[in-house]
């Protein structure tokens, strides 16, 4: 198979995943970023790179936006939102990170093929999204991509809807996002 027919396919999947994101879900937790004085993201491996980009959109919309463990993040209190990308639920350097946040008294959301995991049960937003675990044999969930991709792939595309979803639900433009672009370069 050629790689544009390998393409065609990760799309397909895509496109069928879209279909599974509960929309009442997502919009609480648009509705928790709108109410946060600070948002903060977290993931491992390329869920993690996945928060990253959110995180530089959020910052792009003028949310006080950081990536846990980046230098410059941030102190986070009962004011704050703590978002995490897990497609497991179980990713053992993360549960500790939501625990803590709860301890400070701040909110938790989790983007995860698994609510009921440890750390969906700390959750105050949970968002399932489809996809198979990296374990594929205990995935009743099919996919022809590797370990946990179309997760990964799928966390992205969600996260940019939540960026539109954002930008209708406070009238903004994509003009108003690049004037806060990063312009030294």
């Amino acid at each position: 198979m050629q790689t544009s027919e390998h393409l065609k396919t990760v799309m397909n999947e895509l496109l069928q995943t879209t279909a599974l994101i509960a929309d009442d879900e997502a919009e609480q937790l648009v509705n928790g970023i709108i109410s946060s004085k600070k948002v903060f993201v977290t993931g491992a491996g390329r869920s993690g790179l996945m928060g990253k980009s959110f995180a530089m959109r959020m910052m792009h919309m003028g949310i006080d936006a950081y990536v846990i463990g980046e230098t410059v993040t941030s102190t986070f209190t009962q004011d704050d939102l703590l978002i995490i990308g897990s497609g497991s639920g179980e990713t053992k350097s993360l549960i500790p990170i939501a625990q803590k946040a709860k301890e400070l008294g701040g909110k938790v959301g989790v983007v995860t093929i698994s609510p009921d995991s440890t750390l969906g049960k700390l959750a105050d937003f949970i968002v399932k999204l489809p996809g198979a675990p990296k374990d594929q044999e205990q995935s009743s969930y099919q996919t022809v991509q590797p370990m946990a991709s179309l997760f990964e792939q799928t966390l992205l595309l969600f996260y940019d809807a939540l960026i539109l979803r954002f930008m209708e639900k406070k009238e903004l433009d994509t003009h108003t996002m690049y004037g806060k672009h990063a312009n030294l370069e």
